[in-house]
């Protein structure tokens, strides 16, 4: 299974997502710091503690990469499917089964590991910004910073889980811009807010999702056999 992911990795040349990642964190800190100053100087703002803060950044974060998932699946799926390259694939004496497992945990280990990554360095960077120059009435300890960055992992899972949910979308009839656009409506459940209530926290819904998107990849490798590219 590792040398098919490996395989994945050079097949493909992931630079252009690296690249992507790269630009995504250097937009999204001074978009965060933004958009809190400008909550700040709302009287009904949202951002009165310092895990409120940390919500935010972990919203953000979580839809940016959940449609760059999508990306990735619409490349090394739905498009081989598509230009039945998958075929030549399917000439070689591997399982079927192995192929298609391979390309999806390979999507979704990399989606966790540059989701935490990121989550880390825009969180890290908005920590250091405010100390420097205060966005947010609180500071951000260092306990504080690395206790709220442990409680990314479980939600990273989860999102790697829910990341591949458009799988299911862009199968139906190997469209490309079917995939992208529906992670676009998985974002706006996955990553709602309101004063109200939160589903970015509330994390019997991150898991429901995350349970979703596993099945669909289960299905997809299970019929695998069934698949014709066509």
């Amino acid at each position: 299974m590792l040398k098919l992911m490996r395989l994945e990795l050079i097949k493909f040349k992931f630079g252009w997502y690296i690249k992507g990642a790269i630009i995504a964190n250097i937009i999204m800190t001074p978009i965060l710091c933004f958009v809190m100053y400008l909550e700040q100087q709302e009287r009904d703002s949202m951002i009165t503690m310092y895990q409120e803060a940390f919500v935010m950044i972990g919203a953000m974060v979580r839809a940016t990469f959940i449609v760059f998932a999508a990306v990735l699946i619409a490349k090394i799926v739905i498009e081989e499917y598509k230009n039945k390259t998958i075929l030549i694939m399917f000439s070689y004496p591997i399982n079927r089964k192995k192929m298609i497992a391979s390309k999806l945990l390979f999507i979704a280990a990399l989606t966790f590991i540059t989701m935490l990554v990121t989550n880390i360095i825009v969180a890290g960077s908005f920590t250091i910004i405010n100390s420097y120059f205060p966005i947010v009435p609180f500071s951000i300890t260092a306990n504080q910073y690395f206790g709220e960055a442990l409680k990314m992992i479980p939600y990273s899972i989860a999102t790697a889980g829910i990341s591949l949910i458009p799988l299911y979308f862009g199968m139906r009839k190997h469209s490309v811009p079917a995939t992208i656009s529906s992670s676009l409506i998985v974002v706006m459940i996955a990553c709602a807010s309101n004063p109200a209530f939160s589903m970015v926290t509330f994390i019997p819904l991150q898991l429901a999702l995350a349970a979703v998107g596993v099945t669909i990849a289960y299905s997809a490798i299970r019929n695998i056999e069934k698949e014709d590219a066509i």
